[in-house]
């Protein structure tokens, strides 16, 4: 396993993230664990940040916080200096909740609800990603009925399709995000926001899938909304004054994996901004990088359990988690490197495959791994887990959620607790007809 950010091998064997011995962690704070590399995460905002600086454009950089959102996460960015991106209420509020600058969040999402636009235009969000023509009427009529006129970038599929898996290209002609370019949609957009009396038109969002590697997609993509801006300033007389390229920036998972630097991705985008918008006055150039700032900055710590041989065909190796707190092998066959932690400087010999224990063939989080010998009781550390991990966490099985953990410098903070037992039940009721029989509060148990 590749090591990423501060993590290193100790002088007792043990892998070390953020200057904390892991083996000890997961002790202290139990397992499954998400231990996040508060360094590289501050590490990667700034590397964007300082891309764009050397481009000498106008730029905004926002933590797309879908990847992994917790308070503690909100704050980080806010220190960084970076904006919001959110897609429901429920990532709002925790924003909000940590003290986010509201005018600082921008709203995404393709089906956001009476209520969620209620909510962040009584917050006084920053602006909006208009998706769709429902939202589009649903928006400009809330904020009349409020006095306001929040700001809107129109989210415009442009037909690109990029190499990554099915399950996160967005950018395609047949997408169920955007108004549709070569439809005429975005056009039919452009002319409804600039006749609509409580919206203010800032520009386009352009977002063309997920885990992409090269820059061809975005040179594309970005050639296209130049060429529907020039259409645009023709036939209406309007320029856009924003051009939000999304995200989508690649990490390595695994050793095929080669992705590009923060750097080379924002200098690709600027450079065709650049060229494409030539005798156009040159947007401001908006990115939302969310993977790219926490995947590799997350490992996630399991306990060894059961040990099974197939004779002649494999070895299962089974721990205490699974797809509840990592569901993306399940999802779509996502790939991941791992060690054992407590015993990182042993040497590889046997092939293992490392299974759930949800009670789903399925439930598998890495095929074929070389590990030293496996024992029970193991510390299995598996890498680059810092994003699509936590937020997609379930209780299937009545499993519970795991702990966060914020390393750097030796010091480790709890930021999200682990889900109690108390918490799997704490919102289910027993309706007055199941009561005929009273059921007792069962037996006493030792809860860790």
């Amino acid at each position: 396993m590749r090591l990423h950010g501060t993590g290193r091998i100790n002088e007792r064997g043990h892998l070390e993230i953020g200057g904390c011995d892991t083996v000890e962690l997961a002790r202290r704070f139990g397992t499954p664990l998400y231990v996040m590399d508060e360094e590289l995460i501050r590490k990667q905002m700034r590397r964007y940040v300082n891309a764009f600086r050397k481009t000498g454009l106008s730029f905004q950089v926002a933590y797309a916080s879908k990847a992994f959102c917790t308070m503690a996460m909100c704050r980080v960015a806010e220190e960084e200096g970076l904006h919001l991106d959110v897609v429901s209420d429920g990532e709002l509020y925790t924003a909000l909740k940590a003290g986010f600058p509201p005018e600082s969040i921008h709203f995404h999402g393709n089906n956001k609800t009476p209520f969620e636009l209620e909510m962040a235009l009584d917050a006084g969000i920053g602006l909006f990603i208009v998706d769709n023509f429902t939202e589009l009427s649903m928006l400009d009529r809330i904020a009349g009925e409020k006095g306001v006129r929040p700001r809107i970038l129109l989210r415009v599929t442009p037909g690109v399709e990029v190499s990554t898996h099915q399950y996160i290209q967005t950018g395609q002609e047949d997408s169920r995000f955007g108004f549709g370019l070569s439809s005429g949609q975005a056009i039919r957009a452009v002319k409804e926001a600039l006749q609509a009396r409580h919206l203010i038109l800032e520009g386009f969002h352009c977002h063309i899938g997920s885990q992409i590697f090269g820059t061809g997609g975005y040179k594309l993509a970005v050639g296209k909304m130049a060429a529907l801006a020039k259409e645009l300033r023709d036939r209406f007389g309007y320029l856009p004054r924003i051009f939000n390229a999304g995200g989508g920036f690649g990490i390595r998972y695994v050793e095929k994996d080669q992705p590009l630097s923060p750097e080379e991705y924002v200098e690709a985008i600027a450079d065709a901004v650049r060229n494409s918008f030539e005798g156009l006055p040159l947007p401001e150039i908006w990115v939302e990088p969310g993977r790219s700032i926490v995947g590799e900055a997350g490992t996630t710590l399991y306990t060894v359990g059961t040990v099974k041989e197939v004779p002649g065909i494999r070895k299962y190796v089974s721990v205490d988690g699974g797809m509840t707190d990592n569901l993306r092998p399940a999802l779509y066959q996502a790939q991941y490197e791992a060690m054992l932690a407590n015993r990182a400087l042993e040497t590889p010999e046997e092939t293992v495959s490392i299974a759930g224990k949800c009670c789903e063939s399925g439930d598998m989080l890495i095929w074929d791994l070389k590990l030293p010998p496996v024992r029970t009781g193991d510390i299995l550390a598996v890498s680059c887990t810092g994003a699509y991990t936590y937020s997609m966490a379930n209780n299937y099985n009545r499993n519970r959620r795991p702990a966060v953990v914020f390393v750097r410098n030796g010091e480790a903070d709890l930021v999200v607790e682990r889900e109690t037992l108390e918490d799997l039940t704490g919102k289910d009721r027993i309706p007055d007809r199941l009561r005929a029989n009273p059921v007792s509060g069962g037996p006493a148990l030792k809860v860790r």
